[in-house]
């Protein structure tokens, strides 16, 4: 038997999914490891192995490939410990990534303090170059003030250099000859320059994008390399894929050179659960709801397809890479309750993290969290937490409840449901954001519920929001490293291509993007030998507009006569789709030529449905509080449920690693593809 392995780091755990070739997915949970997140992976990877009846190197000796998310770069930019970058420009820039782009967060907020830059001032370098937007040189790169500089980089004894000159975007030999020079002054030191990462015009955004890059470079290389040593100790010499803010994966090697592409690589595994899932035919239209230790992930898969945007904020910093589009807040089983300023209960932002945690997991937390809520509620069993790998101690948290209770004048248990209220109605606020905000009605899609908090909030989330169906996979706890595992290699490439205006005609379209398909296949060629395709995309706008729009190019015949008019119309249509209408008569400019070039892994079987059991009865009562009320609702076992069973609310299904909370009016159906789909009393 041979296994794939997919691991996400979170908040609070290290999950570990295996699928054996035969389609079996087997979990695995361990604490995760802040200090170092390796640890925490081959920690579970033993626990995987155990659960397997293996040794650790025997399981590893059969695995065919470990895909990797991991939290190190959006850790060092949320907690600013990245490496000491500085940043080469060219004179009379230093200030473009202080200045923005004019504009601010609340710009209406006379008192708003302007963000700290990345890079101090000091160690933004100014050299003496200057190449014009036709790609003319207009001054030679100045060795003299570049060797200036280089001595200034000697001196703070920096770990990263971003080399970011003006429309290097056109032309990018001054920024690949500096990047030498400083390589060669100052070997072991991080260096990156604009146009490898971000080709294209718009220099804040590049320049931003190139400045994470180097402050979380060092950082995610550091780690990669201990990641891979350890696993190499432990007897794996497969290849290690990291899977990218934009859903694909990538070799650990270009996930380093490209460490900015790794904000998002933990949330992004879900995302791709929910493709993956809506190909398995769970329903084309979902909204993706990851409720961790520390935060909740959302976002959408309309039409089986996850969106993808760029200018992405991480932490106060534009990254302008290909990312999915997250909304991400700051509520999950580890969010804190706590009494405001205001003097009224709040939960989060803050939360109690792997360590201590929550009151409950007994290593020295003392403010409750919202799993110490869902705990003294009832919901969850103190004795089978991760399947009685870990004793919860409700008393610990009862006494936090009663605490924080005393200062609001109410007993325990009401703050507690006060807590567990106050986090659904974060959540579903936090899905108002990836949906009505965004034109979008939740009520049209599926509430995907995963992450090993998730199914204990999403038929309230959903009822807060008019949604009808809730589904919450089998491996709802780690479905976002079940998720990594199926999904394909990408490389995402983009040239900015704008001249005069207009769209070019038919020859230089074809030129543009056959140049880039060229050189997208031959990178991910050093990558793997099988099977790759590519998605033709652009950056285009009106004439008078400021910001572009990405437009689809699948469906455009790219061989036929009159390319330039269907580029054209194909950009009429999306604006028409996005705004609800389009400027025929104006004039359309092409802004960025896009590629997406994907390496097709190849697939993971589905294990057959398990036939002739009988239908699963409640194996327990607990007492637990609904709406003020204290019932004994019947519980059931979550991997005993057979396909097509029924479940009636008020009722608690669970498993190891997850727990779901039926209210009353709710019908569960299991399936046997491995979800269980709840479907919510019409009046919502």
């Amino acid at each position: 038997m041979t296994y794939r392995i997919g691991v996400d780091v979170g908040g609070t755990f290290t999950d570990v999914v295996c699928v054996a070739a035969d389609g079996v997915t087997t979990l695995a949970k361990a604490s995760s490891t802040p200090a170092d997140q390796s640890e925490g992976v081959v920690a579970g990877l033993a626990v995987l192995a155990q659960r397997l009846g293996l040794s650790l190197p025997d399981l590893l000796a059969r695995t065919e490939r470990i895909v990797h998310g991991t939290t190190v770069a959006t850790n060092a930019l949320l907690e600013r410990k990245g490496a000491k970058v500085a940043m080469l420009t060219t004179e009379g820039h230093r200030d473009v990534i202080e200045m923005r782009e004019g504009l601010k967060p609340e710009r209406y907020n006379l008192r708003l303090p302007a963000a700290p830059a990345l890079v101090p001032r000091r160690l933004r370098l100014p050299v003496a170059e200057r190449i014009r937007p036709d790609g003319r040189v207009e001054a030679a790169l100045d060795r003299a003030s570049l060797d200036a500089a280089i001595a200034t980089l000697k001196a703070e004894q920096v770990e990263a250099v971003a080399i970011c000159f003006l429309h290097s975007w056109r032309d990018d030999s001054h920024e690949r000859e500096a990047a030498e020079a400083v390589r060669a002054a100052l070997p072991g030191v991080f260096v990156t320059t604009s146009a490898e990462v971000l080709p294209q015009i718009k220099e804040f955004e590049r320049f931003s994008t190139a400045c994470v890059n180097a402050y979380v470079g060092p950082i995610v290389s550091r780690y990669l390399a201990r990641l891979r040593g350890r696993l190499a100790e432990a007897g794996y010499t497969g290849p290690v894929f990291v899977i990218l803010s934009h859903g694909g994966v990538a070799p650990v090697e270009e996930a380093a050179r490209l460490a900015a592409g790794t904000a998002l690589s933990g949330p992004a595994g879900g995302v791709a659960a929910g493709v993956a899932l809506a190909e398995r035919g769970l329903g084309d239209d979902l909204i993706t709801f990851d409720v961790g230790g520390t935060s909740t992930d959302i976002a959408l898969v309309q039409d089986g397809e996850a969106a993808l945007g760029r200018g992405r904020t991480v932490a106060g910093e534009r990254i302008a890479l290909e990312s999915l589009d997250i909304v991400t807040l700051g509520a999950g089983g580890g969010s804190i309750g706590h009494v405001g300023a205001s003097g009224t209960l709040q939960v989060g932002p803050r939360s109690a993290g792997a360590v201590p945690g929550p009151v409950a997991y007994g290593q020295g937390g003392t403010e409750p969290a919202v799993t110490d809520a869902n705990l003294v509620l009832g919901y969850l069993d103190s004795d089978n937490f991760l399947g009685g790998a870990r004793k919860l101690d409700r008393d610990g948290a009862l006494a936090a409840f009663e605490r924080l209770g005393a200062t609001l004048g109410i007993d325990a248990l009401a703050t507690a449901e006060g807590v567990h209220r106050l986090a659904n109605v974060r959540m579903a606020d936090g899905i108002r954001v990836a949906t009505v905000r965004r034109g979008v009605d939740p009520r049209d899609f599926t509430l995907l519920a995963f992450g090993g908090a998730a199914g204990l909030h999403a038929s309230a989330v959903a009822r807060e929001l008019g949604m009808r169906r809730v589904a919450v996979p089998v491996f709802a706890a780690g479905l976002s490293a079940w998720g990594m595992l199926h999904t394909d290699l990408r490389y995402e490439m983009a040239r900015s291509e704008i001249n005069t205006g207009g769209v070019p005609d038919d020859a230089a379209l074809r030129t543009i993007w056959t140049g880039l398909e060229s050189e997208g296949r031959a990178r991910v060629a050093t990558w793997f030998g099988g099977a790759v395709e590519t998605k033709r995309a652009a950056d285009m706008r009106y004439g008078e507009q400021v910001f572009e729009i990405a437009v689809p190019l699948e469906g455009v015949d790219w061989d036929a006569p009159g390319l330039t008019q269907r580029v054209t119309d194909a950009f009429h249509a999306r604006h028409q789709g996005l705004f609800t209408y389009a400027l025929r008569e104006e004039e359309v400019v092409l802004v960025n030529a896009r590629l997406a070039v994907i390496g097709r892994l190849p697939p993971m079987s589905a294990p057959e449905a398990a036939a002739g059991r009988d239908a699963a009865a409640p194996y327990a009562t607990r007492r637990a509080r609904l709406a003020g009320v204290e019932q004994d609702l019947p519980v059931l076992d979550f991997g005993a449920l057979t396909p097509g069973q029924e479940v009636a609310g008020s009722a608690i299904i669970e498993s190891d690693t997850t727990t779901v909370l039926l209210l009353p009016g709710d019908v569960a159906r299991m399936d046997g593809r491995g979800w269980l789909v709840v479907t919510l009393p019409g009046d919502g």
